[in-house]
């Protein structure tokens, strides 16, 4: 499973680059800690086996979660049950995010 690490995944989008990022935390986790000035599409992992043809296959998909547990499921479940190749996790998701780049998600 390809991954990637909130720096290299900062640099990207500062780049310009076309990534299409994929939230699979639950509704009140994405509420507690959002990631600011970022546009993603939230699915809730339990919700991927009946939204996955909402992802695209022609650009890069990067799969966050809190820590990057539940994004590693989601990457295995689209890859062996639909066919995808363009997906990348990312490492420590939301909190490592939070920590390394976002510090006003923080708690105070």
């Amino acid at each position: 499973m390809h991954a990637i690490t909130v720096q290299e995944l900062k640099q990207l989008l500062d780049d310009g680059q076309n990534i299409f990022l994929l939230d699979v935390r639950e509704d009140d986790e994405v509420r507690d800690l959002p990631m600011k000035g970022q546009k993603f599409h939230h699915i809730p992992l339990g919700q991927l086996p009946d939204r996955y043809d909402e992802l695209p296959h022609d650009r890069a998909v990067v799969v966050f979660c809190k820590a990057g547990g539940r994004s590693a499921r989601a990457i295995d479940f689209l890859e062996a049950q639909h066919g995808f190749r363009n997906l990348t996790n990312l490492i420590g998701g939301m909190t490592a995010w939070a920590k390394e780049i976002d510090h006003t998600l923080l708690p105070a």
